[in-house]
């Protein structure tokens, strides 16, 4: 039977929280990393070597993330390593040193990796039971969660507070509060209501070909994000010559129009499609990365935050369609886990990329590397789901429409 509309809204209050404690926790490790930085005496080279054993160790958790869901259903992964993943966050807050901070890392790197197949493939399911586009605004609320974790922590410090104190008492709350909003989930659509372990329906069997597509396009999308976490400020100091107030601000500008589209985006996909909405947000974001580099001729700092608006408002669209494509198509947990896994990749290689390509041209050569993605995609993406939703026969798609509205 097909859950209330009390207990479905339930569930989706729920999956929101998850989201927003999640980012929160992110959000959290960030803004604290210069103080773990001054305290253990890091350095750049070191404090580099922290973050990439977490993108690492996160990436390769998630394989195994997306196998148990796979078997065990997100919402019992999300239940039992979901709490655990949100306290992880103590463990590089007690680190005495360097080499114990390594081991806190990957250990907070596998929360990572256990947190974001089991949330990104659970917002798929629950978008299953509704029927509509509702993933997008769970990726804003984990935004603002990573938001009110930086603005907090600006304020404790202000006051006076310690970072290590700070860090400790947001894991033990986040912890709590992610098991309070893991309660209402659901079951995957397909099982039974009383079913509290076990595995669901079979998924769909999705072709490597698509899955390689899908990949790459999430991989670029999140390669096009990081042209603008990593470089948009350095590209106001640098090739614009902004003065140290204004610089920080593009970034910042990005960050609010993308958190905003995220919030958005669910009815923007719902009234186009995802094919069209896809070519809407690559184009979009393309011609931020045009107003970008054009910026440096001709318009400055405020053609730059222009581009930076628009290229934010194309990307906050972009994964959420990918994902929800993936669930619309039947796919498996696992199949769900690849776009998370191009998501760290993207991240990942992305800083890298166009820093030796910025090395080699100038900076505003290596941020054409993300405005020719983001027109790929706007080429590419509309083809690849075309034949991802389409590939299925019509009896096929009557079944998987069925398993909707069945708990």
């Amino acid at each position: 039977m097909n859950p209330d509309t009390t207990t479905l809204r339930r569930a989706r209050v729920g999956v929101f929280g998850a989201f927003a404690t999640s980012g929160f926790v992110m959000g959290a490790w960030a803004a604290a990393l210069p103080s773990v930085d001054a305290r253990l005496g890091l350095g750049e080279a070191r404090l580099g070597t922290v973050l990439l054993l977490v993108q690492i160790i996160g990436l390769a958790t998630m394989v195994l993330a997306g196998r148990l869901a796979d078997r065990h259903t997100t919402r019992n992964v999300l239940r039992w390593t979901g709490p655990a993943s949100q306290l992880l966050l103590v463990a590089p807050a007690l680190a005495p040193d360097f080499a114990a901070l390594l081991i806190c890392g990957a250990l907070y790197g596998v929360g990572v990796g256990f947190t974001e197949v089991g949330l990104n493939a659970h917002s798929v399911e629950l978008e299953r039971y509704y029927r509509r586009p509702v993933i997008s605004s769970f990726h804003g609320f984990w935004s603002l969660g990573g938001a009110l974790a930086g603005a907090l922590t600006a304020l404790g410090l202000t006051l006076g507070l310690g970072s290590q104190s700070m860090l400790i008492v947001a894991a033990v709350v986040a912890a709590a509060a992610f098991a309070l909003c893991t309660r209402p989930l659901l079951p995957p659509p397909g099982q039974n209501a009383g079913g509290s372990g076990g595995a669901p329906a079979p998924a769909v069997s999705i072709g490597a070909i698509l899955l390689a597509a899908m990949f790459l396009l999430g991989l670029g999308g999140h390669l096009i994000e990081s042209g603008a976490i990593d470089w948009a400020n350095l590209h106001a100091a640098r090739v614009l010559d902004a003065d140290d107030a204004l610089a920080p601000l593009s970034y910042t500008v990005f960050a609010c129009a993308m958190t905003v589209f995220r919030l958005l985006g669910d009815p923007i996909r719902g009234r186009l499609g995802p094919g069209r909405t896809l070519v809407w947000a690559g184009w979009a974001a393309t011609l931020g990365y045009a107003l970008v580099l054009a910026s440096g001729s001709f318009g400055g700092i405020a053609l730059a935050w222009t581009g930076w608006i628009l290229a934010g408002c194309g990307i906050a669209i972009m994964v959420p369609v990918l994902f929800s494509a993936i669930g619309e198509a039947g796919g498996s947990p696992s199949n769900i886990a690849l776009i998370s896994m191009s998501g760290s990749t993207g991240l990942l290689l992305g800083p890298a990329a166009i820093g030796y390509i910025a090395e080699a041209t100038g900076l505003t050569g290596g941020l054409m590397v993300p405005a020719l993605l983001a027109a790929f995609i706007a080429i590419a993406g509309p083809i690849t789901l075309r034949r991802l939703l389409n590939r299925t026969t019509p009896d096929d798609a009557d079944r998987n429409a069925e398993a909707t509205l069945v708990r």
